[in-house]
C-alpha cells in the first residue's frame, strides 16, 4: 500500500522539493532541519531545464523565474576574454522551458521554504535523527531532542556529508576530487547575458552566470589549497591573487568587488552510493546518495529528479519495496552516468593536454542524454 506518513531529514533544496512533492500527492510530511534557522543561504546556482521541470511540478517555478535569469547558450572564452565559441545548450526539461537559468541560491531556497509552510508540512528546526528502529510496517524515530515519531518512510536528504547515510548502514563517504572552487556574488555587467567559461589561464578555469537583474555569480576552479581556508569567509585578496591572468568580463567583475565581499571556498568532493540507497523503510537521496563536481551543472537537477520521482512512486499503488526497486532502476544508471562524466571532465581539467580529451563532446552528449525523461 502507498506510504502516508513520511519523515524528510534535511531542509535544503532536495528535502524541500521532496516534501512538497509528497504533500501535493496527499502524504502527511514532517521535515526536520538541523539548522535552528531555515532560510536561503549560499551563492549562485545554475539550474538546468530538468531542474526547472521539477520546480514547476511542485509549484514554485514562476516565483523562481521572476528573479532568475534564463538563457539557452554558453560561451567559451580564452583567459584574456576573447571568444572561442558559443554552444547552444539542450533543453533537458523540454522545449517549453529555458535550457538553463542562473539564480541566487537564497532566492530558490526562500521560495521553497515559503511553499513548504503553505502546503502544511510540519517543519521542526534545530533537530535531526538520533536513532531508527525499523519494523516490517513502519520506522520508529528517536530525534536528537529525545522526542519520537512513527513513520511509513524516512528519507535522508541531508547533503554530501549525510549523517543519515551512515545511520541506515551505508558506508560510503565523500572524497576530494583534487580541485577546489572560489565563489562570489558581484554586480552583473550589462553585457552578461548567459554563462561563460574561461579556459587556458593559470588555474583550471574561471566563469560566471547572471543570477538576477543586477547580480552575477563568479567562480574560480583551482587546485586544493590549505584546508584552513575552507568556509564562507576566504580572503578576497587570495581570490584576486589566484585569479590574476583572467581578463575580460571575469576580471572586471572580480576587480570591482567591495573589500568586504564574502568569498566562499570549498574543496570539491564526490560520492556515489553505487548500490540500493535504501535499507528497509529508510533511504537517502540527492547529494546524500550522489554528489558530483559541478562541471556539467547537473548536481541540483539530479537531486530534484530524485525527489519528484520518489514522491510519485512511493505514493502510488503497490508495496513499498517494489516502489523503491523501481526508483533505483531508474535513478542509479542516470546519476552514475552524470557522475562518471563529471569526474572525467575534472580529470581533464586537472591534467590538461590529456590525449583524446574532448570536454565539449562530453558535456554535449551528457546533456543530450538527459533530455530523455528521468
Amino acid at each position: 500500500m502507498p506510504v502516508h506518513k513520511v519523515l524528510v531529514v534535511g531542509g535544503g533544496i532536495t528535502g524541500s522539493v521532496l516534501s512538497l512533492a509528497l504533500a501535493r500527492r496527499g502524504a502527511d510530511v514532517d521535515l526536520v532541519e538541523i539548522s535552528p534557522q531555515w532560510f536561503g543561504v549560499g551563492h549562485g546556482i545554475t539550474v538546468q531545464g530538468n531542474a526547472l521541470k521539477a520546480l514547476r511540478s511542485v509549484g514554485v517555478l514562476d516565483r523562481v523565474l521572476a528573479r532568475a535569469v534564463p538563457f539557452d547558450l554558453m560561451r567559451l572564452r580564452r583567459a584574456d576574454g576573447s571568444l572561442i565559441t558559443e554552444l547552444m545548450t539542450p533543453h533537458t526539461g523540454g522545449p517549453d522551458l529555458p535550457s538553463t537559468a542562473g539564480a541566487l541560491r537564497s532566492d530558490l531556497q526562500d521560495a521553497l521554504c515559503d511553499e513548504v509552510y503553505a502546503r502544511g508540512v510540519q517543519v521542526r528546526l534545530g533537530l535531526s535523527v538520533d536513532r531508527l528502529d525499523q519494523s516490517p510496517g513502519h520506522v520508529d524515530v528517536t530525534f536528537t531532542d529525545g522526542t519520537t515519531g512513527r513513520y511509513d518512510l524516512v528519507v535522508g536528504a541531508d547533503g554530501i556529508n549525510s549523517a543519515m547515510r551512515a545511520l541506515i548502514g551505508l558506508p560510503q563517504r565523500p572524497r576530494p576530487v583534487g580541485m577546489s572552487i572560489f565563489r562570489v556574488v558581484g554586480e552583473r555587467p550589462a553585457e552578461m547575458d548567459c554563462a561563460e567559461v574561461y579556459y587556458g589561464g593559470p588555474r583550471f578555469k574561471a566563469g560566471y552566470s547572471p543570477i538576477s537583474a543586477d547580480q552575477c555569480y563568479a567562480y574560480l576552479l583551482d587546485e586544493n589549497l590549505a584546508a584552513s581556508l575552507i568556509g564562507p569567509r576566504a580572503p578576497l585578496s587570495l581570490l584576486r591573487e589566484r585569479g590574476a591572468g583572467y581578463g575580460g568580463t571575469w576580471g572586471r567583475v572580480v576587480d570591482s568587488l567591495p573589500e568586504d565581499t564574502p568569498v566562499d571556498y570549498r574543496w570539491i568532493e564526490a560520492v556515489l552510493v553505487d548500490e540500493p540507497w535504501h535499507r528497509g523503510r529508510a533511504l537517502v537521496v540527492g547529494d546524500a546518495a550522489h554528489a558530483c563536481p559541478p562541471l556539467i551543472a547537473q548536481g541540483a537537477a539530479m537531486c530534484l529528479e530524485d525527489a519528484v520521482l520518489l514522491a510519485e512512486l512511493v505514493t502510488g499503488e503497490g508495496p513499498l519495496e517494489r516502489a523503491l526497486e523501481h526508483f533505483m532502476s531508474r535513478r542509479l544508471p542516470r546519476v552514475r552516468m552524470v557522475l562518471r562524466n563529471s569526474l572525467q571532465l575534472a580529470e581533464w581539467e586537472i591534467h590538461p593536454g590529456t590525449p583524446g580529451a574532448d570536454p565539449a563532446r562530453i558535456m554535449s552528449e551528457t546533456l543530450q542524454s538527459l533530455t530523455a525523461a528521468a
